[in-house]
This record gives structure tokens, C-alpha cells and sequence, in this order.
């Protein structure tokens, strides 16, 4: 019954807001997050390990459609980019049955400037297409850290020590969790996000993004 409520309301969505190509906003079909001359730039991840899973490589439409989400303020582009995350995560679907979901948290200041998290909402879309528990809180970020982009994997832990906590430690103790992202460049981030997790109690941290540096 869920998921003919989802089909309708889609249907419905698809109707009054036509769906476009996350990258360049050309009309798309409905199932299609990239049109084909974009799409063509779009390199699907390799298999990759049960506890890290990567829809994309970051390059292209992918990286593009991921800039306009972040630093463009469009977090309509969550939708398409979780189903794509979705797909990737569909075929493990019956090893994450009972995982809670949690998004990668901003710091409350970036937040206020961006205006929404990216994570949450793919993270949002990711839970509903599992039937899985969101729980957007279960993860703070306590510190500001400086932006990673030319930091190399070492200093981006550095950067990052101490500064995500369990802010509901008991949403996640003794759960299979879930972290989603919107990207993984050296793994840095959401290593420090599980090491939260796991002392807070939870049972198994896997972790799922978009698109992946190299993958």
C-alpha cells in the first residue's frame, strides 16, 4: 500500500513540477535524474564493500548536479540524486532491513546559512524508498571545521576529531545505522561519524553517498 501511495504522489508531482536534469534542468522522463547528453558524462561506481556503498564517481553531470544541490540552493535536486543513491542501495535492500538511517549533520552555523542539509533530505528519500526509521538528530556536529577540500586524509582527520557526538545516543544503540552523504572524497567524514556512532552503542555502521572521488 506505501508504495502505491509513493507512485501516486509522484505521479502527481510529476505532473505539476515536470522533472528535469539534475545537472543542466533540461525535461527528463520520470525516472531519469540526468538527460542524455549529461548522462553521458555519468560514471556508475564499481561494486564496492558492503559497508560503503557509492552510486557515482564524482565527475561530470554527477558532480555538477551535486554542486547546484549543495552551493546552489537547490535542494529540489534531492530527489532525483537519492533515487539514484536509492537504486545503488536497492539490491542490498534485504541486508539493510532494520537499519536506522542518519543523515551526515551540519554544523547549526552552516546550516543557517545554506538553509537545509543536503544529507537529510537524500538521506529522507533513501529512508522512505527502505521503509527504515530517519533519524536526522541522532548526529551532531559540534564543531565548525574549515572546509576539507585541500586537505589530504590525515589532515582531514585531524580536522575532524571531536567534532560530530551522539546528540540521541539511544536512537542508535544497539541498531545497524546507516550514515548517508551527499559526497566521500578520502572516507574522513564518515569515519569520524561512525566512530560517534559506534560509542554511542550502535551495533554496525555502514555508510552510503551519491557519488565517490575515484571510485
Amino acid at each position: 500500500m506505501r508504495g502505491a501511495v509513493s507512485l501516486a504522489i509522484e505521479l502527481v508531482a510529476a505532473v505539476l513540477a515536470p522533472p528535469r536534469c539534475a545537472a543542466c534542468d533540461i525535461r527528463v522522463s520520470m525516472l531519469a535524474a540526468f538527460c542524455g547528453a549529461c548522462a553521458s558524462t555519468v560514471q556508475r561506481a564499481a561494486a564496492s564493500e558492503a559497508s560503503a556503498i557509492a552510486a557515482l564517481v564524482y565527475g561530470g553531470a554527477a558532480a555538477r548536479a551535486i554542486v547546484r544541490l549543495k552551493y546552489e540552493r537547490r535542494p529540489d535536486l534531492a530527489r532525483p540524486l537519492g533515487d539514484l543513491l536509492w537504486r545503488a542501495l536497492e539490491p542490498r535492500a534485504a541486508a539493510l532491513s532494520g537499519v536506522v538511517v542518519v543523515p551526515v549533520p551540519l554544523h547549526p552555523s552552516r546550516l543557517a546559512d545554506r538553509g537545509f542539509n543536503q544529507a537529510a533530505l537524500l538521506a529522507s528519500r533513501v529512508a522512505g524508498r527502505l521503509g527504515a526509521p530517519l533519524r536526522p538528530l541522532a548526529l551532531a556536529r559540534v564543531r565548525d571545521t574549515p572546509r576539507q577540500a585541500a586537505l589530504d586524509r590525515l589532515a582531514r582527520l585531524a580536522n575532524l576529531s571531536g567534532a560530530f557526538v551522539a546528540r540521541r545516543p539511544g536512537q542508535v544503540r544497539a541498531r545497524d545505522v546507516l550514515v548517508v552523504d551527499d559526497v566521500r572524497t578520502t572516507g574522513a567524514t564518515l569515519d569520524a561519524c561512525a566512530s560517534a556512532l559506534l560509542d554511542a552503542g550502535a551495533r554496525s555502521v555502514r555508510s552510503a553517498v551519491v557519488a565517490a572521488a575515484g571510485a
